[in-house]
């Protein structure tokens, strides 16, 4: 859908089974995403991955495209980019002639005013959604100062732990236990992570399992407890100590701070 005119009238934090594109040519956008408050001045792009909690702030003359799409239609080396960036690289200035204005324009005419066989449309949107994503996921790669050699073997395996914490982070929370899904040695696995994105491995495991309970904690009416229970502690005071160790705050404190 365009940019042009759109009114946002739900400004409480939410989240998706898709992704979203802001693909803006001009204006202002001011939206907040896993709780990091994100502005596109002017030319530039963002994605929100599925499952991410986020608001909208304030749009201001803005132009350009928002596109919803679901996880089928984008290819599975694009979707590990940006499982990869995600809350690291997720928004990026442009040139305004960078031609993923074009292809949004192009995606944009085809959904809206082309008619035709059904099959046929949707292999053509789908193939516009896999060019726009995946010049996105380039632009953003590129933009970042931490992902240089994304085609090596490290950079391959730092993707494939950041899936599997993803996939595991509720009952997985040692370097150990990822080590040995990946086949190696939990030195090893710190070493890649730490060269590669500049933490160790312990640091993602730690802030999955804090930005689910943010998460939780903001959007859901789920008591303290039943939070600790759902993140895999049986015991509600470790995890309150945990979450005010990584966060400073403790975790009805954080609860009482939302917007």
């Amino acid at each position: 859908m365009s940019l042009h005119g759109v009114k946002f009238i739900d400004y409480e934090l939410h989240r998706d089974d898709h992704y979203m594109f802001i693909i803006q040519e001009s204006g202002y956008f001011v939206f907040e995403v896993d709780f990091h408050t994100i502005e596109i001045n002017d030319a530039g792009i963002c994605y929100v991955a599925p499952g991410q909690v986020h608001r909208y702030i304030k749009t201001d003359q803005c132009e350009g495209w928002l596109l919803f799409v679901d996880s089928n239609y984008i290819s599975k080396q694009f979707r590990e980019a940006f499982d990869t960036m995600l809350n690291i690289t997720q928004n990026t200035d442009l040139d305004k002639k960078d031609p993923v204005f074009a292809f949004a324009g192009h995606l944009g005419i085809w959904w809206l005013g082309e008619k035709g066989n059904d099959d046929l449309m949707s292999s053509v949107i789908k193939s516009l959604l896999d060019a726009i994503s995946g010049l996105i996921a380039s632009k953003l790669l590129g933009a970042s100062t931490k992902f240089k050699r994304i085609n090596s073997p490290k950079y391959i395996l730092a993707t494939r732990f950041r899936q599997l914490i993803k996939e595991h982070f509720l009952k997985l929370k040692q370097v150990k236990a990822y080590a040995s899904l990946l086949h190696i040695t939990p030195l090893y696995l710190n070493e890649v992570m730490k060269e590669i994105t500049g933490f160790p491995a312990s640091y993602w495991i730690q802030q999955e399992i804090i930005l689910e309970g943010k998460r939780l904690l903001s959007y859901s009416g789920k008591d303290i407890r039943e939070i600790a229970w759902e993140l895999g502690y049986e015991d509600q005071a470790y995890f309150s100590r945990f979450f005010k160790n990584n966060t400073g705050v403790t975790a009805s404190a954080f609860r009482e701070q939302k917007p």
